[in-house]
């Protein structure tokens, strides 16, 4: 059974920063494309960090620079580093796993910024 399960969420002032861990039992992150996305209230839910299996990574522009995706092959971890957080950042956020037909979720974190 295939379980991606996320952590580090929580609440942080603007200008601060959090580090989300994914971690998977089930499948090794590193055959599949790794990715984070976030669903705010009201909205749906957008892609954040992609990291694919040939080592390349893409950004969504309104975090470009400020969050870093990365993978951690001896833990079965993927990570995401979210600095200067701004108000707008506050969403769950998801990790996904991601090869062909297969396609794995977790449950969620919330990430909340505010003052």
């Amino acid at each position: 059974q295939v379980q991606l399960v996320e952590s580090g969420g929580g609440l942080v002032q603007p200008g601060g920063s959090l580090r989300l861990s994914c971690a998977a039992s089930g499948i090794t992150f590193s055959l599949y494309n790794r990715a984070w996305y976030r669903q705010a209230p009201g909205k749906q839910r957008e892609l954040v960090a992609r990291s694919t299996r040939g080592g390349s990574t893409n950004y969504a522009d309104s975090v470009k620079g400020r969050f870093t995706i990365s993978r951690d092959n001896a833990k079965n971890t993927v990570n995401l580093e979210m600095n200067s957080l701004k108000p707008e950042d506050t969403a769950v956020y998801y990790c996904n796993a991601n090869f062909g037909i297969l396609d794995y979720w977790g449950q969620g974190t919330q990430v909340t910024v505010s003052s």
